[in-house]
């Protein structure tokens, strides 16, 4: 059989199956019939990237922690309050050492020795994961105005912990500062020079 027989898609016919012409649509019981279901596989979908893998996994655990309340929340009844919940929940979780008041390397950024403080979830952690649900919340579905994780409650409860972290563990939060593209204008019609020298 040639290649030149063969068309995707759609049944292939044996050679000699048809006569004069072909256009009565009746085959000889000869061909080979190749149903047309036998495509190739379609391709694998794209590789995530990180931030939508990561995004894609939050809002997945954020719908199980609404399903594991009693009684179970659906999501379009969440409301700040519920993310504010989960937020705390998640402390458990932590890795970032927060010391407490009374603890004596409360501001201190190198603690000498361990401590019994708890561990929390940190600042830049919790900030970065209400990005992405914030996102996720839209792009499935939720109106922007009705997202629960753009409340302001939300951003006043980060910037709280986001000072109470950085006094306790000594460190200042500093926020950094755009920098300013100054472009340079040049007096004459001369070219560019970029730094290669004529030998």
């Amino acid at each position: 059989m040639s290649s030149d027989q063969q068309i995707k898609g759609k049944p292939e016919i044996g050679e000699g199956s048809s006569r004069g012409g072909g256009g009565n649509g009746r085959q000889g019981g000869g061909g080979l019939i190749i149903p047309s279901n036998s495509q190739p596989p379609p391709p694998a979908p794209p590789q995530l990237s990180r931030y939508e893998s990561q995004k894609r996994r939050d809002w997945n655990t954020f719908g199980q922690y609404l399903k594991n309340q009693r009684p179970p929340m659906a999501l379009s009844h969440c409301n700040y309050s519920h993310v504010l919940d989960f937020l705390r929940y998640l402390d458990q979780f932590g890795k970032t050492k927060v010391h407490l008041h009374g603890c004596g390397f409360f501001g201190h950024p190198d603690p000498a020795g361990p401590c019994t403080c708890p561990l929390r979830q940190a600042w830049g952690s919790l900030d970065a994961l209400i990005g992405r649900l914030r996102a996720a919340y839209e792009e499935n579905g939720g109106l922007p105005e009705m997202n629960p994780f753009a409340s302001g409650a939300i951003r006043v409860y980060l910037r709280e912990i986001r000072d109470s972290q950085a006094k306790a563990r000594g460190i200042p939060y500093k926020k950094k500062k755009k920098k300013r593209n100054t472009p340079i204008l040049k007096t004459n019609n001369e070219p560019p020079n970029f730094g290669m020298q004529q030998s």
